[in-house]
């Protein structure tokens, strides 16, 4: 019996979601393991916004760190919605 499974913390939900979205990101950009990839969901407060927005974060050595935002909750974000915000 493993007793300090028990104890580990359990990813939350949209850690799940964010790991999909970083995978297909990586993917679709064909970004190497030297690029870091942070997706966030965000409210955006601004009337100009959609509300929740999901940002993923595109960090390249030696490059300007980019944000790429797709318009709808992390849970909704598809194939396609990711592929639109990279430019691919």
């Amino acid at each position: 019996m493993d007793l300090l499974g028990a104890f580990r913390r359990r990813p939350s939900p949209d850690a799940a979601a964010r790991a999909r979205v970083a995978e297909i990101a990586r993917r679709l950009g064909a970004f190497g393991p030297e690029v870091t990839l942070r997706v966030n969901e965000i409210v955006c407060a601004d009337p100009a916004c959609p509300g929740t927005e999901t940002v993923i974060l595109v960090m390249q050595p030696g490059a300007r760190s980019r944000a790429c935002k797709v318009g709808k909750p992390l849970e909704e974000v598809t194939e396609e919605d990711v592929a639109g915000a990279l430019g691919a």
